[in-house]
C-alpha cells in the first residue's frame, strides 16, 4: 500500500516539475527580453512563438532527464544534500541538452543568457520545491501519519549503528519497533530504549503479526550462513528487507556496491570521489587556486623578489612528493633553506625547532605557510588538490607503510594544500596516528561543503601554526 502511495507521489511530484521547469523556461525569457534588466541585441527581442513551439521538445528533454537521473526514487534513507545536488546535476543537463538540441535543429536556438537564467531559476525551483516537500513530510510524520514501521534483525553493534542512524534522521518516517535477536540475555530485554521481541527465526511471524513494512538485516559476519533461510522466510510477507553487510571492520572507507554483470561487489578501498563529484571538486580547485594567485599576485612576487635579495640560490624549491594512488609528483615551494640544505642532512625527516638550516626570511614563511604559495600552481597542474591529506616523501611513505596500517588509504585522494588534520593542529612533527585519523575521517565523510568548511577555517587554524617549523 505505502508503495502504491510512493509511486503516485513521485508521478505527482514529476508532473510539478514539469511546471516549475515551464516557469522557469518562461520566466528566463521573460526576463531575458522583457525585464529590461539586460541590454538587448541590436536584432532586437525575438519571436515569442518559437519559443512557444519549442516547449513540448523542451519539457520532454526535460523529463527524460529527470526520470533516468533517479530524481523520483524513495527518499525516505537519503539526506536532502544528496536530492539538491542531484537536481543542480539534472538541471546543468538540461540546460546542456538544449544547446545540444539547438545545434541540431538550426531553425531555432535558446539564447545563452535565456539558458543561464533557466538553469539558475530551475536550481532554486526544483530545490525550493523538494524543501518544501520534505517539511511538509516531518510535520504530516510527526503527527504518525506515513510512518514505516521496522524491525531490526540482530541487537549487536551493527543493528545497533542501524538503530541510531534511524533516530539521527527521524524525517525518514521509519519507527523501530523492536530488535530480532537469538542471544538469551538480550530476550525480552529493552537494547538502546528498543525491546526485543524475540528470536532470528520469528521474524516472519513478527513481521504478518505487527504490520511490519521494513526487516532490516544486521547480523554480525560470522551468522551470514542463516541469512539465506531468513530472506527465503521472509519473501511470504510483503515487507521490505534490507541486508546490511557486516564490512565495516573491513572497509575503512565510504563502502560503494558495484553491479558487474548481475554481480555486487563492495570495494574495501575505492576512492570515496567517483563521477560527479570528482568533476565538483577539479572545478572548485581551479577556480580557487586562479582566484587566490590572482588575489596573492603582489605576495608572491614581493617573497620572490626577497627570497632572492636575502640568500643565494634560486627561488622556489622542488621536491618530490607521492600523491593519488601513490604516484609521484614535483612539489613546488619558495626556498626557505639554504641551498644544499638537505646534504647537511644525512637521514630524510622534518624540519626540527631551532634548524640551523633554515634562512631568516626562511622562518618567517614558514612560520605564516606562505612558502607554499607556489602550490597552487600544483593544483592547476592537477597533481594536487585545495583540500586532502598532506603528502610526504616517499622515503619516509616506504617506513610509515609498514609501522603505521591503513596509512595508504590517504592516497586514494589528492594530496591537499590544507586538511581536516591540519586545521585541526596535526601538522609538521607530531603524531601520525592522529593525522592518519583526522585523514580518513574527511575521505569518509568528504562533501563539496566540508571542503568549503576547511577553507573557511585555514586563514583562522591552518596558516601560523607552532609547529610549523
Amino acid at each position: 500500500m505505502l508503495r502504491r502511495y510512493s509511486q503516485v507521489l513521485a508521478f505527482f511530484f514529476f508532473l510539478f516539475d514539469m511546471l516549475m521547469t515551464l516557469v522557469a523556461l518562461t520566466g528566463a525569457f521573460v526576463v531575458r527580453f522583457h525585464a529590461g534588466v539586460i541590454p538587448l541585441h541590436p536584432a532586437g527581442i525575438p519571436d515569442a512563438e518559437g519559443y512557444i513551439e519549442a516547449i513540448p521538445f523542451a519539457l520532454l528533454i526535460a523529463g527524460v532527464i529527470y526520470w533516468t537521473s533517479k530524481l523520483y526514487v524513495p527518499r525516505r534513507v537519503n539526506r536532502i544534500r544528496v536530492e539538491l545536488l542531484t537536481i543542480i546535476k539534472v538541471s546543468l543537463l538540461t540546460a546542456g541538452g538544449y544547446a545540444a538540441a539547438g545545434f541540431f535543429y538550426r531553425e531555432f536556438f535558446f539564447s545563452r543568457a535565456v539558458l543561464v537564467m533557466f538553469t539558475v531559476a530551475n536550481v532554486l525551483l526544483l530545490g525550493a520545491s523538494r524543501i518544501v516537500l520534505r517539511s511538509l513530510l516531518r510535520w504530516i510524520r510527526a503527527r504518525g501519519r506515513n510512518l514505516r514501521h521496522a524491525v531490526i534483525i540482530g541487537s549487536g553493534r551493527l543493528g545497533q549503528r542501524v538503530a541510531d542512524a534511524i533516530e539521527k534522521n527521524p524525517w525518514t518516517g521509519i519507527q523501530v519497533a523492536g530488535f530480532l535477536d537469538d542471544d538469551p540475555d538480550r530476550l525480552g530485554k529493552v537494547v538502546r530504549n528498543i525491546p526485543v521481541l524475540g528470536k532470528v527465526e520469528d521474524a516472519s511471524v513478527i513481521v504478518r503479526d505487527r504490520g511490519i513494512q521494513m526487516v532490516f538485516v544486521a547480523l554480525p559476519f560470522q551468522l551470514y550462513n542463516s541469512v539465506e533461510d531468513l530472506v527465503k522466510s521472509l519473501s511470504r510477507e510483503v515487507a521490505d528487507v534490507k541486508i546490511i553487510p557486516d564490512v565495516s571492520h573491513i572497509c575503512r572507507l565510504e563502502i560503494p556496491v558495484t553491479d558487474f554483470d548481475g554481480l555486487a561487489m563492495l570495494s574495501a578501498q575505492a576512492n570515496p570521489l567517483m563521477g560527479w563529484n570528482c568533476v565538483l571538486k577539479r572545478i572548485t580547485d581551479v577556480s580557487v587556486a586562479i582566484l587566490l594567485l590572482i588575489l596573492s599576485c603582489p605576495i608572491w612576487l614581493l617573497i620572490a623578489l626577497l627570497v632572492k635579495l636575502t640568500s643565494k640560490g634560486p627561488i622556489f624549491y622542488k621536491q618530490t612528493r607521492m600523491g593519488f594512488d601513490g604516484e609521484t609528483f614535483s612539489i613546488y615551494k619558495f626556498r626557505t633553506m639554504k641551498v644544499d640544505a638537505e646534504g647537511e642532512q644525512h637521514k630524510v625527516g622534518w624540519t626540527s625547532h631551532d634548524d640551523p638550516r633554515r634562512t631568516r626570511l626562511g622562518i618567517f614563511l614558514r612560520r605564516t605557510s606562505l612558502d607554499e604559495v607556489p602550490q597552487f600552481f600544483n593544483v592547476l597542474r592537477g597533481d594536487m588538490s585545495i583540500v586532502g591529506p598532506r603528502p610526504e616523501r616517499p622515503a619516509l611513505i616506504s617506513e610509515f607503510r609498514e609501522d603505521i596500517p591503513l596509512y595508504m588509504l590517504r592516497h586514494k585522494i589528492k594530496a591537499g594544500i590544507t586538511g581536516w588534520a591540519q586545521v585541526n593542529g596535526w601538522r609538521g612533527d607530531t603524531s601520525l596516528r592522529k593525522r592518519l585519523q583526522y585523514d580518513l575521517y574527511y575521505l569518509r565523510h568528504w562533501s563539496i561543503w566540508f571542503d568549503i568548511w576547511i577553507m573557511l577555517l585555514t586563514p583562522i587554524r591552518g596558516f601560523i601554526h607552532k609547529n610549523a617549523y
